[in-house]
């Protein structure tokens, strides 16, 4: 999976959000990172469940870290195993918080 950034800015007028798919093929350890400018209020969200299926509707959880749930400042984190997709929300704040997730190579290669 190529590295992914992507920034949500300005929730003031209600949350925002950003689902990043990630590769369920590849190796499970991901790195999540948020850096976070002005006043933002942001939570990393996980599911295990096929974004495009369209006959489902996504059961997303919060991250199991709860430094990645409901903060306010920079953070990093990771998973140990590979979720179908991230979900990153900007749940409120003027400011901007912007996510970088990188997963190692692909299974056997």
């Amino acid at each position: 999976m190529r590295p992914i950034t992507y920034t949500l800015s300005d929730a003031s007028g209600g949350a925002k959000s950003i689902v990043i798919p990630i590769d369920y093929m590849a190796r499970p350890q991901v790195s999540l990172q948020v850096d976070v400018t002005g006043t933002a209020n942001w939570t990393i969200q996980q599911t295990v469940d096929n974004v495009y299926d369209t006959s489902i509707t996504p059961l997303y959880m919060g991250h199991p870290d709860s430094n990645l749930v409901a903060q306010t400042v920079d953070r990093q984190g990771n998973y140990g195993y590979t979720p179908f997709a991230v979900k990153f929300i900007l749940n409120s704040g003027s400011g901007s918080a912007r996510i970088s997730v990188i997963q190692t190579g692909t299974m056997g290669g």
